[in-house]
């Protein structure tokens, strides 16, 4: 009994001055479990403990930014928090889902993160709460383990990894969302586990940024634009009372400027590994990007932005989808000559009707260079394209040595030589080199765009272990339709000039066996004197 009593002295529930006269210990310890039962701030910061990494297990004292997040947990159904590093947030909402399974019977608490050692390290934080916590406090375990905890009153923390299938078929009181910005397929998760928390439950998402365009940004901005339910907490680093500008500098020097501004700042333009700068994009959608002039087909994903013009040349580029329903067919037009985007394509649709609608539509604008991906599945849009006839179909050599437009290879030649292949090749070799044209042109700005589903899916095209891809979730067929659209009139072009230069010394050196007279083409025109009549050698160039 003086044990206790001095347990109680010690952590403040005796509360009589009469030392000699103690309250009831029962009445004492019925008095402080209300108490913590209606104020979870209280309960963490007079019960809980964490592990610290140098010191062991101490006392988990609640910085001022905690309190005031802890108390929104009570207040919103959906929180979503924008957050700096080491913060201590997992082990906030930790805290929070041991004061819930301790006060609250039958409360399924869910923990997703991209890896399950993520997932586990929060479930961890709340096993060594529990296991700290007084007797008279302490819920009776009916299920320990590393991946979950299950109390006797029906409560349980429980964590996976990042699934489709996460969160599905489970009645959900708390979803927690740890590193949101980085869990792969957020989307169908969070689709699937929205339903399981339609009876009441409650979702704390919280992350760094990981650049713009993921479904963590779009939620942050639709919370902070008031157009969804969830509400918002920007946690900024100097937040923390340790920290200050020689923190912040430091952080410059470990991890880099563009790291440190996602690790610290809670910039989502200058966070994460995208191809193409964030700023840059965002430039391009508030001058560049426009409403389509028309929508075409039934589904109306064939975008227009002008009209076919007769006058002009185009080039089309087309990415055929895998045709296992998870990504899209897609093509662009551009302006050969002033680069802008004219017309987009993205849909589902069958090789064989996308291969017509390929043929119709560069037909439509005036015979456009018609590119076509040949990997896989494309080759039977493209032998649709073939079989149909078409003329101004790109050719490409297997040795990159030279590319065909409809000046420089006859249909004869591209028939009889075998090293060139019908449509575009993306290979190990050409992905590189078709995704920094890409970077190229965005950071010189000499592209003009006007496609909102594009730059939505620029935003989330990044550099994953130095390949350039969408993010796990997201798609990039508009991205790398629009990429080789670049390369390939860029490439093409270069190619034309220097064959044509090359063609140009050809012709000089036959000038120079014929008979020695003067050309008289002071204007470089391709007339020549030759025994004293006047012949045009453009055909050697055509």
């Amino acid at each position: 009994m003086v044990r206790k009593l001095l347990y109680l002295v010690d952590s403040g529930l005796y509360f009589r001055k009469d030392i000699m006269k103690p309250a009831p210990l029962k009445d004492v310890i019925k008095k402080e479990y209300v108490k913590c039962a209606k104020d979870p701030v209280y309960f963490m910061k007079k019960y809980c403990v964490v592990q610290h990494p140098m010191k062991g297990k101490v006392p988990f004292h609640l910085y001022e930014y905690q309190e005031k997040s802890l108390q929104t947990f009570e207040e919103h159904r959906f929180n979503i928090i924008l957050k700096a590093r080491q913060l201590g947030l997992s082990t906030l909402t930790a805290g929070y889902s041991l004061w819930m399974m301790t006060f609250h019977a039958d409360k399924n608490i869910l923990v997703i993160a991209t890896k399950q050692d993520t997932a586990k390290n929060l479930v961890t934080k709340v096993r060594v709460m529990h296991a700290n916590l007084p007797s008279w406090l302490k819920q009776k375990c009916t299920e320990d383990n590393k991946l979950s905890l299950r109390y006797s009153n029906g409560s349980q923390v429980k964590a996976v990894s990042s699934g489709e299938d996460s969160g599905r078929s489970e009645a959900l009181s708390l979803l927690i969302l740890d590193e949101a910005a980085f869990i792969d397929k957020i989307e169908p998760i969070w689709a699937a586990a929205s339903q399981t928390l339609s009876t009441g439950g409650q979702c704390i998402a919280l992350s760094t940024p990981n650049g713009i365009g993921n479904w963590f940004h779009k939620t942050w901005v639709g919370a902070e634009d008031g157009t969804n339910d969830w509400n918002f907490i920007r946690l900024h680093w100097n937040l923390h009372p340790e920290r200050d500008d020689e923190w912040r500098e430091e952080q410059n020097r470990l991890l880099g400027p563009s790291l440190a501004a996602q690790e610290c700042d809670c910039d989502f333009l200058t966070s994460g590994q995208n191809v193409i700068d964030g700023v840059i994009l965002e430039e391009y959608r508030q001058t560049h990007v426009q409403d389509p002039l028309e929508k075409r087909g039934i589904d109306s994903c064939f975008w227009v932005w002008q009209p076919a013009n007769y006058t002009k040349d185009y080039i089309l580029c087309a990415d055929v989808s895998r045709g296992d329903g998870s990504d899209f067919s897609a093509f662009h037009i551009m302006d050969v000559e002033t680069m802008e985007q004219v017309a987009e394509y993205k849909g589902k649709i069958s090789t064989k009707d996308f291969g017509n609608l390929l043929v119709n539509t560069a037909t439509e604008y005036n015979n456009a260079l018609l590119v076509v991906e040949n990997n896989n599945i494309g080759w039977a849009a493209l032998q649709q394209c073939i079989d149909r006839g078409y003329e101004n179909l790109f050719y490409m050599s297997k040795d990159l040595k030279y590319v065909d437009t409809q000046h420089q290879i006859t249909n004869r030649y591209r028939n009889q030589d075998r090293n060139m292949v019908a449509g575009f090749s993306m290979t190990m070799k050409t992905r590189p080199l078709v995704v920094a044209k890409l970077e190229e042109y965005f950071r010189e700005k000499s592209v003009i765009v006007r496609s909102n589903r594009l730059i939505d899916e620029l935003f989330v095209f990044i550099y994953n272990n130095n390949k350039a891809e969408a993010m796990q979730g997201y798609n990039d067929d508009l991205v790398m339709s629009f990429a080789f659209t670049l390369w390939v009139r860029d490439t093409a072009l270069r190619l034309r000039n220097e064959g044509i230069d090359l063609q140009r010394r050809t012709l000089s050196g036959v000038s120079s066996q014929m008979i020695p007279q003067k050309p008289t083409n002071e204007n470089n025109s391709w007339e020549w004197d030759v025994k004293g009549k006047k012949e045009s050698l453009d055909w050697l160039i055509k």
